[in-house]
């Protein structure tokens, strides 16, 4: 691709950093600088900020229908270029191609398809008063100006899911996207400053998150904060942007439940999708497979195999089903995750290293782990990357008490061919989705999706018109239709 230095998108214009520096956007298969990409400030976040403050009436403004055909150009721009997009998000993030790359272009096509529509039919309430005289009704006026930050694992499909209906509800917005997927940010906004985005109403910053993500974040002129990230990062955004309206996804360590009468054949197909999609760099990866004592043998036999069936290699060659981590940062928790597992008596059936003979040490073996405790890494973090740690029970009490223990609850999946059984594990698990017989990655972009109260992975819901629901306020409007010669 050459070396192309890009830029970033303030109050209507490409830009570069007002201090002048840039930082090198690598991939993580070949380790080849891919392109310069500009070191936002503070100073440059602030900007940003003050051209969606000026400009949030531009887009608050517009009619609904509006913001829907808005949108819909996004959306018809990012699949006339879906080739080209692809092939970036699998040079910088490291997914392959064909399998992963292709499809969430498409998701993220499909978020701002939905949030269109959605607009559309977003009807608010006319709600009986106390006093004959008086009618009450109510609206759903955008939230203002929204501070959007967003991971690298899926660089199109978060922050879509922030700033599809962020957008066609009338938000200006401020995106700080990670660092190490910079250059698929900037595509995704070529696209949405391409569709007329009124001017100044979106914006664009990349650099470090610490810098430009911590001051939109904290800023007093951000009216609302969206992210998707880790569950200590997402504290530190809460905490900066303490009394705005929060909407967080956050880690996971997703229990895969896999019950004795399941069909185990079914259950390995989703547990390799649950594990090893986007190499388990996904807060819905199956962190924890708990396998009943029963079908522990067949279950665990299968699985072995079906994983050594999993191709890691070159993320642009068709035969590759798993490409490398992204950074070395998740590698490294890997390495760390593994060896406290083993040195805790766990048991390696696959994988456990980096592979070797690749252009970067970031490809990483499909790992089984066997006799995982509760006391291990795996079992209270999220290790996220491509690793299966099974954990055995016995009774259904003893699964659910292992399946809820833990400081996360985003997304948990269970496989049974009973019906009582298997409302009675989706009623009981601590979790804000639950799948059964699917894999823990399974998810439509209009569903309702986020973290459980009383747990570590997020508040509020994305999908569809919860989305919308949660991006814009709720405001109460009461008429008094006293006629004058009644006063």
């Amino acid at each position: 691709m050459g070396q192309k230095c890009h830029q970033m998108y303030i109050d209507g214009a490409w830009v570069d950093s007002l201090g002048g520096e840039t930082f090198q956007s690598c991939s993580p298969a070949t380790g080849e600088v891919i392109a310069e990409m500009p070191k936002g400030t503070r100073e440059d976040a602030r900007r940003a900020i003050a051209a969606a403050k000026a400009h949030k009436h531009r887009i608050a403004h517009m009619a609904p229908f509006e913001r829907a055909k808005l949108c819909h150009r996004v959306s018809d721009l990012i699949e006339n270029r879906r080739e080209e997009i692809a092939r970036v998000l699998t040079l910088e993030q490291g997914k392959p191609y064909h399998t992963e790359a292709l499809v969430e272009v498409d998701e993220c096509v499909e978020y701002f398809r939905t949030a269109a529509e959605d607009i559309k039919r977003l009807e608010t309430s006319v709600i009986p008063s106390g006093n004959a005289n008086k009618r009450v009704l109510t609206v759903r006026p955008p939230r203002g100006v929204y501070a959007v930050i967003s991971p690298w694992n899926w660089p199109l499909t978060m922050p879509a899911e922030f700033l599809a209906p962020g957008l066609a509800a009338g938000n200006a917005i401020v995106w700080a996207p990670a660092s190490t997927t910079s250059l698929v940010a900037v595509k995704l906004a070529e696209c949405i400053a391409e569709a007329g985005v009124p001017e100044g109403v979106f914006n664009l910053i990349t650099g470090p998150g610490e810098v430009v993500g911590d001051e939109i974040a904290g800023h007093a002129n951000t009216d609302a904060i969206a992210f998707v990230g880790s569950t200590e990062v997402g504290r530190h955004v809460a905490r900066r942007g303490a009394g705005k309206p929060m909407l967080l996804e956050l880690g996971g360590n997703g229990p895969m439940v896999i019950l004795d009468d399941a069909d185990i054949k079914k259950a390995v197909r989703g547990t390799v999708l649950g594990c090893f999609l986007c190499a388990g760099q996904s807060c819905t990866a199956g962190e924890r497979i708990l396998v009943q004592q029963a079908i522990h043998d067949e279950f665990v036999e299968r699985l072995t195999e079906a994983t050594k069936t999993i191709v890691l290699g070159d993320p642009f060659n068709e035969r590759t089903t798993m490409g490398p981590l992204n950074n070395d940062s998740v590698a490294s928790k890997m390495d760390l995750h593994v060896q406290d597992a083993l040195s805790k008596k766990a048991t390696l059936l696959c994988g456990g290293h980096r592979a070797s003979g690749f252009p970067t040490n970031l490809y990483y073996q499909p790992t089984i782990l066997d006799h995982v405790s509760t006391e291990m890494l795996v079992s209270q973090e999220e290790t996220f990357g491509p690793i299966a740690p099974i954990i055995t029970f016995s009774s259904d009490e003893e699964c659910l008490a292992l399946a809820n223990k833990s400081e996360y609850g985003l997304l948990s999946s269970v496989y049974t061919r009973d019906l009582s059984r298997a409302f009675y594990f989706a009623e009981r698990m601590e979790t804000g989705w639950v799948n059964i017989n699917e894999s823990s990655n399974y998810w439509e972009t209009h569903l309702p999706f986020g973290g459980r109260s009383g747990k570590g992975s997020g508040v509020g819901r994305v999908g569809g018109k919860y989305g919308l629901l949660e991006m814009t306020d709720l405001k109460t409007i009461v008429i008094d239709v006293t006629g004058d010669s009644e006063q």
